[in-house]
């Protein structure tokens, strides 16, 4: 037996019912929207950079930057990443050594900073192929034909064999003979 009800009440149990029912599809809605939401976040914060760097090096290359007048040092924040060297006519080359960020300060004779940048030194982007054999890494640059290029982070076997070649070739290049076996 159904229990009866004023028109009134009936009336406010449907719509207490449909409100009940809207907040359960509303909160179906947002439980699977949220984690969909949180990744398109986390997407967006992980394509965007953190920290851009004033200065841009590529790994093994060089990049001339004008310096301001009365210059008397350069410092470099680590010498494992990035070298510098002051030239003639207020020109400063900039080489990349490793990769990761570090700084410039370029002072004046009384020890006034002058200029300070960061420092970002990366890896080519361009015409590089990395291969790996289990955990061992081997890099070749292929433009257009794939040969060795020793880089950070190569298996020590790979790296010391390309490291001997390249000192051996430069050694032949300067008029040494090469060491007997």
């Amino acid at each position: 037996m159904v229990p009866c009800l004023p028109a009134d009440a009936y009336k406010a149990r449907e719509s207490a019912m449909a409100l009940t029912s809207r907040k359960r599809s509303v909160f179906r809605f947002t439980l699977i929207q949220l984690p969909v939401s949180a990744l398109r976040l986390s997407l967006m914060i992980a394509a965007t950079p953190l920290s851009a760097a004033d200065v841009t090096v590529i790994m093994d290359q060089a990049r001339l930057i004008r310096l301001p007048d009365r210059v008397a040092t350069i410092v470099i924040g680590n010498p494992m990443i990035a070298d510098a060297s002051l030239q003639p006519g207020g020109m400063m080359v900039l080489t990349g050594k490793g990769y990761g960020m570090t700084n410039l300060v370029v002072l004046d004779r009384a020890g006034n900073v002058l200029m300070e940048k960061s420092i970002e030194v990366k890896g080519p982007r361009t015409d590089v192929v990395v291969m790996y054999r289990g955990i061992d890494r081997e890099t070749y640059s292929c433009a257009p034909i794939c040969q060795r290029q020793i880089m950070i982070g190569d298996s020590s076997v790979y790296f010391d064999t390309g490291v001997l070649q390249a000192g051996g070739r430069n050694s032949l290049a300067q008029g040494a003979l090469p060491a007997a076996k």
